[in-house]
């Protein structure tokens, strides 16, 4: 049974992944990324001296709960919510608005939730109904600055968790704002913005990398290859590294 805020582009293909014709797709751009490791990008982007290299991914508080879905990557869908204090009402509008900025937002989507109250420990984010409806709308995964839960039941949908673990109760949870800058433990994170994660971690892909960046990817993995095989050579010795190691 569809949702009454469910359009027919967006529907799901035999594999269980988003699929969509809006305007602002570019689903070559998202395979592409999804072939290559999330640390080989961040390499291939410190290369391209867009930010500073200590700056564009997720600490260790993030973690991929679902390595075995492969590699997550799709445009940013953002809000504020509170989970365990009641400073905000509970309004259904705020989340009828989260989905509608699902459902319109380029794809996949992944959305991207902060914690505004005061008891993240407590905090879980997201469920089997919220993921359901999300994976309806196009979404191919949620990150988060708390926990999740429903994690047999999730992972059964193929989408994707980035979260600090799973709490066993949603509490009081609800949205407060939607499509407002966020921040998931210092990653600054702007409705839109293009993200890849994988068991590794989560990583932020500047759009103004988009254009060099597979050719950067490729530099790096020449490199290394070529270091590595030097590396694992019958006659390797310390002196082969000089000159070779930092570039």
């Amino acid at each position: 049974m569809r949702h009454g805020f469910l359009k027919a582009d967006n529907r799901q293909n035999e594999g269980n992944q988003p699929v969509s014709t809006h305007p602002n797709t570019n689903p070559g751009l998202i395979e592409k990324l999804k072939a290559v490791d999330s640390p080989t990008l961040s390499n291939a982007i410190e290369t391209l001296k867009l930010r500073p290299h200590a700056e564009g991914f997720t600490p260790l508080q993030v973690r991929c709960l679902f390595p075995e879905l492969g590699r997550m990557c799709g445009y940013a869908v953002t809000a504020h919510v509170e989970t365990v204090t009641q400073m905000h009402p509970t309004r259904e509008s705020t989340f009828l608005e989260l989905f509608q900025s699902v459902d319109d937002s380029p794809k996949p989507a992944v959305v991207v939730f902060q914690e505004i109250g005061g008891h993240g420990d407590y905090a879980a984010h997201c469920g089997e109904v919220m993921a359901t409806i999300f994976t309806r709308l196009g979404a191919a995964g949620l990150v988060s600055d708390c926990g999740v839960r429903d994690v047999p039941e999730v992972r059964a949908l193929r989408f994707h968790y980035f979260a600090r673990g799973a709490v066993v109760s949603h509490a009081s949870f609800r949205i407060v704002r939607v499509g407002v800058p966020v921040q998931v433990h210092g990653l600054a994170i702007q409705p839109g913005d293009l993200l890849h994660g994988d068991e590794n971690g989560l990583l932020k892909i500047p759009h103004a990398a988009c254009d060099n960046l597979f050719a950067a990817v490729e530099r790096v993995r020449t490199r290394e290859k070529k270091l590595m095989d030097s590396v694992r050579g019958p006659g390797f010795c310390v002196d082969e590294l000089k000159g070779r190691f930092i570039e």
